[in-house]
């Protein structure tokens, strides 16, 4: 008959270097990303600190259960390591740690996006470190073995081990505050850095941050309406159109100086047009982004949207009646943050309810239905269009037709063979987008409105720009000038010009942020209310220059002004990018 050895016992009977194994494992899958966070200087040592503390729980179930040991640890690991890939991987793509914000994107995505998105980051020597970084567990949990304890001991040590890992900081966070809440919110910042508590605290901040939502929508008329809300063209005929764009960096429009003819029909238009070539996001994500955008919050007081009106209360407010017309992908109407504020419009119409965010629902799409809702009767009319802009993977932005950025033309210097399909299909992309925000005009245009069209982007994207070559996409914790930097067009039609003359000569380059675009919307639409602020508008002659703060409002601290934000390497000097820097152009302030 065969035997199994027994695992060798330290002083005392306790099978220390077993112990010390199967902590080992347990620790593997909170550690390696938090030390890596650490060893690169990116965060302090409290997410490993963390990570060591909140891996000894674990051990309990092994302790109390020797005898099904490698079975518990198996399954226990299994479930760390699937939940710690997202920011392992993050910490690869981004050399930053897992953020609240991009938990909050994540849970927004739906499959297809998030392939979509692993599409554009697809690289083999990821998934190398990944199925290495899976060995590595594979191989540790090999080490594991029974540690066995009178049951006494088991007990005790077992209460040690729980008391140790997050006992003793429950215990100790609600005898800190008086608010339950308060104590779970504290207690939880001292275990998420670890895994599986990254994800699961991410996902009930979610849920919270989207009943908050729900709860605003559904109690939208709850919410007091603007006290002494004026309008100066009350009473007429108005059509007011607002689009919005998405992920598109105003460094990358023709329209903007930049070198290649990518808005060659916004450009026909020029003077027709008031370009406005220093505005800012605060969030270089488009729900983050928009929380603000679209009503009063801001930066300091990120908040404001559960307690105050959004603008599509405020238009409605104004006797406007609403549309919200949008190429977002919605799943048929899914309830998330973002279709929250479309659902507060009268009337929504959602065009983008494939399954597949890579089928070919273009943005071209919102054109019959816009020409639908500017034949409406009704004399007083707000529109909101979201378009899906220039939203990654790029090639899926635009039809075949408007593939016409092929090769190395007007391209830095600075942009790799590797990277260059990706650039061009960016610039791809922006073209259509100017064949689909042109086409607005034009068709708004013959409708011989009273009235005007104004046209931004949510956030910005980085493409392989110099002076940062390297960077693809958008990253809070590693801000960088082309996520923030977004478009900002006016069009005024000739009736509009008549009844509200205004010089914009002065206001055409002034730094300001969207977060407080709903003053200058306001005064653009000749609204007045209790708690309107001219210096927040920017074609105010009250305008008031303030930082342009970006970051996460939730961690104020961290809030910076985007004037600060410095390159991560010095450009190319023969890149035409940084002979325009030198000469002075496309500066964001």
């Amino acid at each position: 008959m065969a035997t199994t050895k027994s695992a060798p016992a330290g002083r005392g009977g306790i099978d220390w270097a077993g112990l010390g194994w199967m902590f080992l494992f347990f620790w593997y899958f909170s550690g390696v990303t938090q030390a890596l966070i650490w060893a690169s200087g990116i965060a302090g040592s409290t997410g490993s600190r963390q990570a060591l503390l909140a891996s000894v729980l674990w051990l309990i179930p092994p302790l109390l259960f020797p005898g099904r040991t490698r079975l518990l640890a198996g399954a226990i690991g299994a479930l760390l390591w699937l939940c710690s890939l997202a920011g392992f991987a993050y910490f690869l793509v981004y050399g930053q740690e897992f953020s609240q914000s991009v938990i909050f994107i994540m849970f927004e995505s739906n499959v297809n996006e998030a392939s979509e998105y692993l599409g554009h980051y697809f690289s083999w020597s990821i998934v190398l470190v990944v199925v290495a970084y899976g060995l590595g567990g594979w191989l540790l949990w090999r080490k594991v073995r029974p540690v066995y304890l009178p049951r006494r001991a088991a007990l005790l040590a077992s209460l040690l081990l729980f008391t140790t890992s997050v006992g003793y900081q429950g215990v100790r966070q609600l005898l800190k505050h008086e608010e339950f809440q308060v104590a779970l919110d504290d207690f939880e910042k001292r275990i998420e850095a670890a895994s599986p508590w990254q994800l699961v605290i991410g996902y009930r901040h979610y849920l919270q941050q989207l009943a908050n939502m729900e709860a605003l929508l559904a109690s939208s008329e709850r919410i007091p309406p603007l006290k002494n809300l004026a309008d100066v063209h009350a009473g007429q005929p108005v059509t007011l159109v607002l689009v919005i764009g998405e992920s598109t960096n105003r460094q990358r429009l023709s329209l903007y100086g930049y070198p290649r003819p990518t808005t060659p029909n916004l450009d026909r238009l020029r003077d027709e047009l008031q370009v406005f070539d220093n505005v800012v996001t605060p969030r270089p994500y488009t729900i983050e982004a928009l929380q603000q955008v679209l009503t009063f919050a801001d930066q300091e007081h990120p908040d404001l949207y559960l307690t105050t009106p959004s603008l599509v209360s405020v238009m409605k407010q104004a006797g406007y009646k609403t549309y919200w017309i949008t190429n977002q992908q919605t799943i048929t109407k899914r309830n998330t943050m973002l279709t929250t504020f479309s659902e507060q419009a009268d009337e929504q119409f959602y065009l983008n309810n494939n399954r597949d965010q890579n089928a070919r629902q273009y943005d071209g799409g919102v054109l019959e239905p816009f020409s639908r809702v500017l034949a409406d009767d009704a004399p007083r009319k707000f529109v909101v269009v979201h378009l899906l802009g220039t939203h990654m993977r790029y090639q899926y932005r635009y039809p075949q037709e408007f593939e016409r950025f092929t090769d190395r033309t007007g391209v830095p210097d600075s942009v790799t063979d590797d990277q260059l399909p990706t650039y061009n299909s960016y610039d791809n992309a922006v073209l259509y987008n100017d064949h689909v925000v042109s086409s607005l005009i034009e068709r708004f245009r013959a409708t011989d409105p009273n009235g005007f069209l104004l046209y931004l982007a949510d956030h910005g994207e980085a493409v392989f720009d110099a002076p940062d070559p390297e960077v693809l996409g958008r990253n809070e914790g590693a801000p960088t000038s082309p996520m923030y930097t977004v478009p900002f067009i006016l069009w005024n039609s000739p009736k509009w010009r008549a009844q509200q003359p205004r010089d914009f000569a002065t206001a055409l380059h002034r730094p300001y942020s969207s977060s407080h675009f709903i003053h200058t919307w306001a005064d653009l639409a000749g609204l007045r209310f209790d708690g309107f602020e001219p210096d927040k508008s920017l074609v105010s002659a009250d305008f008031k220059r303030r930082p342009l703060l970006i970051g996460n409002p939730q961690q104020p601290k961290n809030l910076i002004d985007f004037s600060l934000i410095k390159p991560k390497k010095p450009a190319d000097p023969s890149s035409e990018f940084a002979q325009r820097e030198r000469e002075g152009k496309e500066r964001p302030l």
